[in-house]
C-alpha cells in the first residue's frame, strides 16, 4: 500500500479489511461492492500507471467509528456501501456513502487528504423525491454522477435518485 494511503488510514483511524491493490480507475470508480481480497503479504500496491487506482478496503466498524467521531453524533450516520479509499495520481481520497438518521437520507461524503489535513469537498444528500449537494471537485480529476449527469462544482438540489455515484471527470 502507498504511504500516502497508509496515512489517510491511519489519520482516520480506518482499519483495512486486508484487502489493498491497484486496479484500472475506470473499473475501480464502476464498482459499488466491496473489491476483491489481496494478499497484504504481496507488499505495496503502487499503481503501475497513471490509468490505476491504489486501494484499500477498510473494515465497517472502523467507517462506523469514523462518522461517530467525525460528526459528533454517534449513531447518525450508518455506512450503506463500502467506501472507497484510494490514491489516484497522487490524490488521496476517501468517499463513504451513508444514511443520515437525523435527515432521513442517504448521503455520500468525499474528502481529500493533503498532507496532515483532511477537507470534504463533495456532500450530495439523495432521496427518492430529491437529491441536494455542495460539491467543489473542480480542481481535481473526480465528479459526482447523480440521474446520469456528472457534476465538478456547484451547490444546488436536482430530481432524486437511489445511487449517487463518485466517478472520474
Amino acid at each position: 500500500m502507498s504511504k500516502k494511503l497508509r496515512n489517510i488510514l491511519l489519520g482516520a483511524g480506518l482499519a483495512t479489511a486486508g484487502a489493498i491493490g491497484t486496479k484500472k480507475a475506470v473499473d475501480y470508480f464502476r464498482n459499488r461492492g466491496e473489491e476483491d481480497v489481496i494478499d497484504e503479504s504481496q507488499g505495496d500496491a503502487e499503481p503501475q500507471s497513471a490509468e490505476q487506482v491504489a486501494y484499500a478496503t477498510v473494515q465497517d466498524s472502523s467507517v462506523q467509528q469514523f462518522l461517530d467521531a467525525s460528526f459528533g453524533n454517534p449513531g447518525r450516520y450508518v455506512p450503506t456501501r463500502p467506501p472507497k479509499v484510494f490514491d489516484y495520481q497522487g490524490t488521496q481520497c476517501m468517499v463513504i456513502w451513508a444514511y443520515d438518521n437525523q435527515k432521513e437520507k442517504n448521503q455520500m461524503l468525499a474528502f481529500i487528504y493533503e498532507g496532515e489535513e483532511r477537507k470534504m469537498l463533495a456532500s450530495v444528500g439523495y432521496t427518492s423525491e430529491k437529491t441536494d449537494y455542495n460539491i467543489n471537485l473542480s480542481n481535481t480529476p473526480f465528479a459526482v454522477e447523480v440521474n446520469g449527469e456528472t457534476i465538478t462544482s456547484g451547490q444546488s438540489e436536482t430530481a432524486g435518485t437511489d445511487e449517487v455515484d463518485f466517478i472520474l471527470a
